[in-house]
């Protein structure tokens, strides 16, 4: 099933609330909350107060996305501030395998991200232990980048060998996804979408009507 995962990183901080209501009013499955440590990747966002303020602002799944640099050290935190489905990166830790098992233990998703560059072959030994596999389709640390080309292959790469064995496993995309390639990400295999200002920029409630009014349409089988 497509999922809309619509990213707040892209949205006006001063009017949140605002902002997150005509996401909601016009659809969405999940929000995305990136988190960035100044270290892992070249930028600071916002962290668990943040996290915790929204957790009472929306029932909606939070999408917490860490790129930060050894993650175990704030899988609890984030999980206690409301965190529903939390995702490291691979090339962030040592030991990808128990930062999955410590999320699954806490009664939530886990899910693994990879960069641009990273070989999906990398997943591979984690198949079963993630809940949803993340390609960032940008070089992480700015929202506002051009969809990376390469990425469409590797999502295909990733969606092929999942299927070889036996998965139906989530795949996220997160970066540069707009109305003009959208249904490029979808068709290659990935079925949950991030999006940051293709969401919040201009109409929101309708950017986030006309997203889901699309997965709806592909989620029946109307569009193959």
């Amino acid at each position: 099933m497509l999922k809309l995962s619509p990213s707040i990183l892209a949205a006006d901080f001063t009017i949140l609330g605002e902002q997150m209501s005509k996401v909601e009013e016009g659809g969405c499955d999940y929000f995305h909350f990136d988190v960035m440590d100044g270290m892992f990747v070249p930028n600071i966002s916002f962290g668990i107060p943040v996290l915790a303020s929204v957790r009472k602002f929306t029932k909606k799944t939070l999408d917490v996305h860490l790129m930060v640099q050894d993650p175990e050290r704030y899988i609890d935190k984030f999980i206690d501030s409301g965190a529903d489905i939390v995702t490291v990166h691979k090339e962030a830790t040592d030991d990808a395998l128990s930062a999955l098992r410590a999320i699954r233990r806490r009664g939530k998703r886990a899910g693994l991200a990879i960069k641009p560059y990273t070989d999906t072959k990398e997943l591979i030994p984690f198949f079963g232990e993630a809940d949803m596999f993340l390609i960032m389709t940008v070089e992480p640390g700015f929202g506002g980048q051009k969809y990376m080309d390469i990425c469409t292959d590797k999502i295909k790469a990733l969606r092929g060998s999942l299927r070889e064995a036996g998965l139906d496993t989530d795949i996220q995309v997160d970066g540069g996804i707009t109305r003009d390639n959208i249904n490029t990400v979808i068709d290659a295999g990935a079925n949950v979408i991030v999006m940051g200002s293709s969401v919040f920029s201009g109409d929101i409630k309708g950017n986030a009507a006309y997203f889901t009014e699309l997965f709806r349409t592909y989620n029946k089988g109307e569009i193959q």
